[in-house]
């Protein structure tokens, strides 16, 4: 039997145009400071070299993106301007590609490939780090988890795109 592409699945494989990465950080230990740096490492099974995290080839929490138009969304939530990504304890800020639309896509970083494998839900540290109401505010906007599948370097500046993949027969 043929995976053939239906309208819906024809619609959510176009993109306007590649995203770009602003920003990076790694959590270098539990609730220490986030470490900003302008390129990392992406590893299949730990996510990035200098990351606190370490997992396994199937962990579906190797990478946290989220996008810069979010993080204004939230700041607007709690009254004030953008905030800053260090607040909310992801690894990778992207703007100008939607991150919610990559369910069931692949994406290139520089030279790594991730996989989209859920959302990334905020956790009660957002009311300690954003304020009363910070866990509310961040709730739909904070980001996506992902899994390395190709290992390589990711740098400010570099494009996100969608990996196109063959048809499944």
């Amino acid at each position: 039997m043929f995976n053939e592409p239906t309208p819906l699945k024809e619609l959510m494989s176009h993109f306007p145009q590649a995203g770009e990465v602003i920003w990076i950080g790694l959590r270098t230990a539990t609730r220490q400071e986030i470490k900003i740096v302008e390129e990392t490492y992406a590893r299949i099974g730990t996510g990035l070299e200098g990351d606190r995290y370490k997992g396994t080839a199937d962990s579906k929490r190797q990478v946290t993106l989220i996008q810069a138009e979010h993080l204004a969304a939230v700041g607007s939530y709690l009254g004030r301007g953008i905030i800053n990504p260090v607040l909310t304890r992801r690894n990778i800020v992207v703007q100008g590609i939607n991150l919610l639309a990559l369910k069931d896509h692949r994406i290139q970083i520089g030279d790594a490939v991730l996989e989209m494998t859920g959302l990334c839900h905020p956790c009660s540290r957002m009311e300690e780090v954003l304020g009363p109401g910070g866990y509310n505010a961040m709730r739909g906007h904070g980001g996506i988890t992902a899994r390395v599948v190709q290992e390589g370097a990711i740098r400010l500046g570099d494009t996100v795109t969608v990996v196109k993949t063959e048809q499944k027969i």
